[in-house]
This record gives C-alpha cells, structure tokens and sequence, in this order.
C-alpha cells in the first residue's frame, strides 16, 4: 500500500517527480484529460441551465481501474496536474471519478519541476479551485455550442465534414482579410535623394539623405520633382549648418512569456508553434542531465508573465557579475501587460547555474537550442542597457536639407549575450560613422544619387507574426494559440508558403459565409471580450453560466435565421474550361479536404474527378513543355515538366527561369547532399538518444 498517490499528466513528469520522492509514493500519469464531452453529440443539456454531459474517454477504461484501484489503497492522494485552467480541470474530473470530496486538500502544483518545489508543494496541498476549472468549463462549453451549431452550415453549403471553430475562425479571417489588402494594394511610387558627401580635411567620404525645404520635410513622388530638386541645387554649396551629439540606449527584452517564446523560436531557430511548445514540454516535464539526474529544465511554459521570482533575480545577479563584470548588471523588473495572468513566473532556466553548454551533451539537438533561447533570454534580462554614440547633422545647400546620421556601438551591455529579433529585422544594429565635422564648414559634393521605389504591401501573416497579432487583440490565451494556428493548417483553411500563411480557396469561401453570416460571433471584438469574461470568471467575479445564458439566446436566433435564409440558396460553382472526358460535360471547380480539385456536374451518374494541375509560365528548359507545380508530402512546392518520365527528365526545387540551362547533374547532387544531411541528423539523434537511455538506466 502506497503512503502517497500523486497523479499527474504525462509518463515523462511521473517519472521526474518519482525520482525526487522514491519510497511508498506511487506517481502515475492520467495522460491528459480523463474525462470530456462526448463526440457523436452536443454533450449540453441546453434545457437544464446548460449543464455538460461528460463521458469517460473512449479508450481509458483500463487506466481508470488502474486509477481508481491505486487511490483506494493510498493513504492520501493528490491531484497534480499542470498548474493553469485546462490542469485545474483535469484535477477536478479525477476527483469526480476517483470519488475525492471537493473540499478535500488534494491539490498541488509545481511551477517548476525541482526536488525543492515538488516536496515543498506536496506539504500545502490546497483544494480544487473552482474558479479556474469554471472558466475552463465555460471555454469548452462555449465552444461546443458554437462549432455543433455552425459546422451543419458549412455541410450544407460548402462541404461536409467541416467545422467552425471560434477562436480558429477569427484566425483565419486574420489571414484572410491581410491576404485581400496584399490584392488590393497599390503601390505608389516615392523617390529619395541620396548625396556622397566630401569631407575636405580627413578625405572621409559619407553619405546624406534629402530631408526638407527650408522649415518642412518634403516627400517626393515623381522623376520630374526630382529633375526640380537636382536642377535647384545643381550649383549649391554643402555647409554644415548643425551637429548634434547624443547617446542612445537600448533595453533588454524581458524574459519569455508563452508567445514571445514561439515568436523568437520561429524567428531564430525556425521552429513551428508546435513544435515549439512540445520541446519546451519536454524540458519542463524533465531531462536527465548527469550528476542532477532527471530534472525540470524551465518553469511552466504557459504563461503571460514577465515577472521573476527574488531567488532568480540574486542567481543571475552573481552568474553576470562574475562572468562579465559588475558593470554589466542591472537589477530589472518588468510590468506584465494589462489583462494578463500572473499566477505563474516568465519562462526561465530552473537550475541557473546550469548553462546550456554544461547539459549540452545531455540534451537533443532541439532541446538545447530551446533551452539556450530561453536560458540567454532570461540573463540578458537582468543585464544592463546597450549604449551608441550618436551624431546628426544637417547639411544646408540652397535652402534644402541634407541630414547625414552615425552612430557607434560603446558598451555592449546586454547584447553581449541576447538581442530579440522584431520580424524583418537584423539583430543587431550596425556602426555608421561620419567624419568630424564643424558647424559653418564646407563639404564637397561628390555625387547626388536618386532612387525610385514602391510602397510595398503589408507582409503576409506568419506563425510568429499571427501569435502577436491574436496576443495583441485579446484573442485567445497562451494555451490556445499553437493548437488554434495548427488546427486551420490541418483543416486546409490556410496553408504555408515559405513561413507564409495563405488562406486556401476552402479557407476564403468559408471565411466568407461565416463573416457574412456570423458577424456577432465571428469577430475580433466579440473573441477578445469572451476572453475577459473567462478571465473574470477565474478570478471569482462571474458565474460561467450566465456567460452562456447571455450568448445562448441572441446567438441561437442568428442560427435559425441564417439556416432559414440560406435553405434555398444553392453554392454557385464555377465551371471550367475543361470538358468531361467520360461524358463530354464541362467539368465544375468542387473543394475537398486538399483544396481546388475539378469534378463532372453529372454527379452520381458520372463520378469523373481529377485534380486542378497548376501551371507556371515559364517553360521547360529542356523540351519547351509546360512546367506543372506539385507538391511534396511535407507540402513543399517542386517544378516539373508535364513530360516528366516520357520524354523529358526536367524536375527542380527551383522554378524555371527564361533561358537558364537545367544541370540534371547538380539537382541530383543538391537532392543528395539534403538527403545524406537528413540521414545523419536521424543518426545522430538516435545516438543521442541511445546514450541519454544508457545514463538513465
């Protein structure tokens, strides 16, 4: 008979904390939720005040037994699933099923995963908050009401075996709208006027860029103010009408909460959401790292927090002061952002004094790269400011001005270490320095450089850009975004083009009807004020029912008049050019799981499909057939000649160009080297982890 029974989610955290605890303590793991809605219906009981029907799992049966058998035999049994809302919830459907009293002490959570925090956790268990696991309920009810009400619209009208999600579908009309303001775009032209500038005595040459006329900063949109400007200071001379120097500084950002994390790793190790959050899993749960043995790498990595324990800020402290002065230390602390949960600390390392290069051996490839992010991070945090030496100065010649800026980097402060990458940004600024100059001198014109350009579009939504814009509008938490962007993806309703998110052709006709049809429900500003209504109920301010009493009934009209309006409205297809080769009709543009694909209209009668075969224009450069566009399993685009495997033996990861010669010979050798570089990156994991298995055992 076991003293202690302490149940968590995952094998991996057991065995962590199993090795912290030993003895008669038994850990086992309910491996995620226990219980949940059923899937062949509803599961809410709309006339009984909206009360959910949860079943057992499907599946789980035995371990149930197992569950129930091992908490009859213990002397004490604590639920210590993950320490956020969906844990909260977990915990309490385990005490429904293993018969524990709600106001029982049977709750603990840890933070971090450390001997220190499990055994102190363990000595103030605390009794199941029902404000949190009511604002999970609230979500998961919310959610079902709206995705069993509206998915039946999208089967009638579009195709069955979709489904419509809240928080998904706001995501995708995200991405869909952004991808209409790229097609509606307009460039418009604008010029700037560069001049290389003499300076007489140093011989230093550098660069000024035309800022005003007279007291106004002047935008120029054709050649012919140009031709204007140039004309009117053809013969001017260049003085230096003023010079101002200063200093910039620059700040750390704080440690990583949930979506800074994902946005760096994608920015800088090119991880997807999801991969992102099951390696930081894997280094919260536990990872055997020597002499330590199995522990807990980083804090809870669900949070919205910046802020750090006193313990961590002193490690940190000394770990700076020591490896790179006293000078480079900053004691910092950082405002978390309005509306944000603060139960937990920022992602940070657990043990401090354990840098990744010490673990390194001990570690995956992606866990070290993860945890070197989140480790760097969190010390650069506490570190002092970057300083630059600034100089500007305006340079006069007939009344229009020239201004010509450096800067120069003079202590490197925390960027020694760590510098956040903004998208499309370089981590580090460069030096630009300008020769010595004295108000009132003259400067000698070297030569004066136009340059056309286009205003440019706004870029396309990636992983990283999209979990910023959802954190900024009050759209979902951090648990929900990497599921929500991975469940359009698997969906077809966007997919990727290098990094990019592109809504499909499914994607935009159901976006449109949901918009147009659902615009009470799907849309930004009714996500976001969900949202801090969940929040208000976790923190004890709202009951979850009335939430739902109050969208139930106005939503369940908009339901009923939208079935009632589209009953006799049939989905127009589009008819191509392509004639049916079994019975002659033109074949009509139908959208499955995998997008576009072209289909008889004489549907049952005749079954003819075929997929729609995307072209380039460019073509073949060995026969002059024309190139098709495919894809790869892993969704990558390939080019290949529609003559492929006849008579010709074109096929590129690159698109063809006009006139470049194709090398079958270099292709292959490319595909080779990738293959090969595959092969031994699969080698060289197994290895590891072979040897992580030896140091366990």
């Amino acid at each position: 008979m076991a003293d202690k029974l302490i149940i968590v989610e995952s094998p991996a955290k057991a065995n962590t904390i199993k090795k912290f605890l030993g003895g008669s303590t038994k850990v086992m793991a309910s491996m995620g939720h226990i219980r949940d809605l059923p899937k062949s219906k509803m599961g809410i009981d709309i006339e009984h005040d909206f009360e959910p029907e949860y079943i057992n799992i499907r599946g789980k049966g035995d371990l149930i037994k197992s569950l129930k058998k091992e908490a009859k035999n213990a002397k004490q049994v604590y639920l210590a699933t993950d320490p956020d809302r969906e844990g909260e919830a977990i915990a309490w459907h385990l005490a429904h099923i293993l018969e524990i009293p709600e106001d029982s002490d049977c709750r603990v959570t840890f933070n971090e995963i450390t001997k220190e925090t499990v055994k102190e956790s363990i000595k103030k268990p605390r009794k199941i908050d029902m404000h949190l696991t009511d604002a999970q309920q609230a979500r998961r009810v919310l959610d079902r009401i709206v995705g069993y009400k509206i998915s039946p619209v999208l089967w009638k009208k579009v195709k069955t075996g979709l489904s419509a999600g809240r928080v998904q579908s706001v995501a995708v009309k995200l991405i869909v709208d952004r991808e209409e303001e790229i097609e509606h775009f307009i460039p418009e032209e604008y010029w700037n006027i560069y001049a290389t500038l003499l300076e007489p005595n140093s011989k230093k040459e550098f660069q000024a860029t035309l800022y005003g006329k007279g007291s106004k900063k002047i935008e120029i949109h054709t050649e012919e103010e140009v031709k204007e400007i140039l004309n009117a200071i053809e013969k001017g001379k260049y003085i230096v009408a003023d010079i101002k120097k200063g200093e910039k500084k620059r700040t750390p950002a704080p440690p990583f909460t949930t979506s800074t994390m994902q946005q760096e790793a994608s920015r800088k190790l090119g991880f997807t959401l999801k991969k992102t959050m099951s390696v930081a899993q894997g280094l919260y749960e536990g990872v055997n790292v020597g002499e330590k043995g199995t522990v807990g790498l980083i804090t809870y990595m669900r949070t919205d927090s910046t802020r750090i324990s006193e313990e961590a800020r002193a490690v940190a402290k000394t770990i700076i002061t020591e490896k790179y002065g006293a000078s480079y230390y900053e004691n910092r602390y950082y405002k978390t952002k309005a509306g944000a949960q603060d139960a937990h600390e920022a992602i940070r390392p657990t043990y401090i004094d354990l840098d990744p290069e010490k673990i390194k051996a001990h570690l995956s490839a992606d866990q070290y790269k993860l945890y070197r992010l989140i480790y760097n991070r969190f010390i650069a945090s506490q570190m002092a400011q970057a300083i630059y030496d600034t100089i500007s100065s305006d340079i006069e010649v007939n009344d229009y001005h020239f201004k010509a800026n450096g800067q120069t980097l003079k202590f490197k402060g925390f960027m020694t270490l760590y510098v956040e990458t903004l998208e499309g940004e370089k981590e580090e600024e460069e030096d630009t320095s300008i020769p010595e100059l004295t108000v009132g001198q003259e400067v000698t014109k070297k030569k004066l450089e136009p340059k056309q350009s286009f205003t440019q579009p706004p870029a396309r939504y990636t992983e990283a850009s999209l979990v910023k814009a959802l954190e900024e509008k009050g759209i979902g938490r951090p648990s929900t975004y990497s599921p929500t962007i991975t469940t359009i993806l698997e969906r077809r309703y966007i997919q990727k083009e290098q990094k990019q998110l592109v809504p499909t052709d499914l994607g935009k006709i159901v976006n449109q009807l949901l918009t147009e049809n659902f615009t009470d429900v799907i849309n930004v500003e009714f996500t976001a004020k969900i949202e801090e209504e969940f929040d208000e109920v976790a923190e004890g301010k709202e009951t979850w029912k009335k939430i739902i009493r109050e969208f139930y009934g106005p939503f369940e009209k908009v339901v009923e008049k939208v079935e009632k309006e589209l009953e006799h409205v049939e989905l127009v297809e589009e008819v191509s050019d392509v004639p049916c080769e079994k019975c002659g009709r033109m074949m009509v543009i139908k959208y499955g799981r995998y997008g576009k694909f072209l289909a008889c209209p004489g549907y049952p009668e005749c079954k003819n499909a075929k997929p729609i075969v995307e072209t380039i224009d460019v073509p073949c450069p060995v026969c002059g057939g024309t190139v098709q566009v495919k894809k790869s399993k892993r969704g990558r685009k390939f080019y290949v000649c529609e003559n492929n495997g006849k008579t010709c033996e074109y096929i590129s990861w690159n698109a063809p160009k006009v006139g470049e010669e194709w090398h079958p010979e270099e292709q292959k050798e490319k595909t080779k080297k990738k293959t090969t570089r595959k092969s031994t990156s699969k080698k060289s994991s197994k290895k590891k982890t072979a040897s992580k298995k030896k140091t366990t055992n």
